[in-house]
């Protein structure tokens, strides 16, 4: 059994036709988004996938064997609830309550794919939108900013992965900065507070305690 481990980044050219003449390996999104299974290839080849966590495969992406040969993926049809509305307003509530529930959704200009869910249907339809049940592959959008699955060949991955870099240095490091500032004010200021305290109690019992010794010293203060 041969062994798939390696994906071709997007960036990499290939000739056209080594892509078509590779063998096809017909995935639904469930299983693209396995970094660990066992596959049959398209011309009935069993083939183990062994790739790095978090990559999710995406109808296109060619793929290589341990023994050099190339694997073209393909995104199998599959049961999926086509979404559109008569209005944006209403398809854009429905992005809206689908992402509120962190469902895989493919967005498309006029319509949200998703793989099936009745519960899901009778809620769209519930807030005016038009579902049908079909029969086609199904490629959700990547994580936002960059994490999550996102696949990395998408047009936007770098702006969006430093975008989510910025924002987050900007209100976490802002926040952990402003908490340790805080605290280490407080700290300070009461160590300081228990600090000139105890001193002066010391200098009072030491001077109480004062004998001839300590004459010169005390002229001194008295003086100033």
């Amino acid at each position: 059994m041969r062994t798939i481990d390696k994906l071709i980044a997007p960036n990499v050219k290939l000739a056209a036709v080594l892509v078509k003449r590779a063998p096809t390996l017909t995935l639904d999104f469930d299983a693209r988004r396995k970094s660990r299974l066992a596959a049959t290839l398209d011309n009935g080849e069993e083939v183990a996938l062994v790739l790095p966590r978090g990559t999710v495969l995406r109808d296109g992406d060619v793929l290589v064997a341990q023994d050099g040969g190339l694997v073209r993926v393909v995104a199998a049809a599959e049961a999926v609830l086509m979404v559109t509305a008569r209005d944006r307003l209403t398809l854009t509530r429905a992005a809206y309550h689908l992402g509120n529930r962190h469902t895989p959704v493919e967005v498309g200009a006029d319509y949200l794919k998703l793989e099936y869910d009745p519960v899901l249907a009778d809620m769209l339809k519930r807030i005016g939108a038009m579902v049908e049940q079909v029969t086609l592959p199904f490629q959700p959008e990547s994580g936002a900013y960059g994490g999550g699955h996102k696949h990395g060949h998408d047009e936007t991955f770098a702006e969006d992965y430093a975008l989510a870099q910025q924002v987050y240095g900007e209100h976490h490091g802002h926040d952990h900065s402003h908490g340790h500032d805080h605290e280490h004010e407080g700290h300070s200021h009461a160590h300081d507070h228990e600090h000139d305290h105890g001193h002066d109690h010391s200098h009072e019992h030491d001077h109480s305690d004062c004998d001839a010794s300590c004459d010169h010293d005390h002229s001194k203060h008295a003086h100033r």
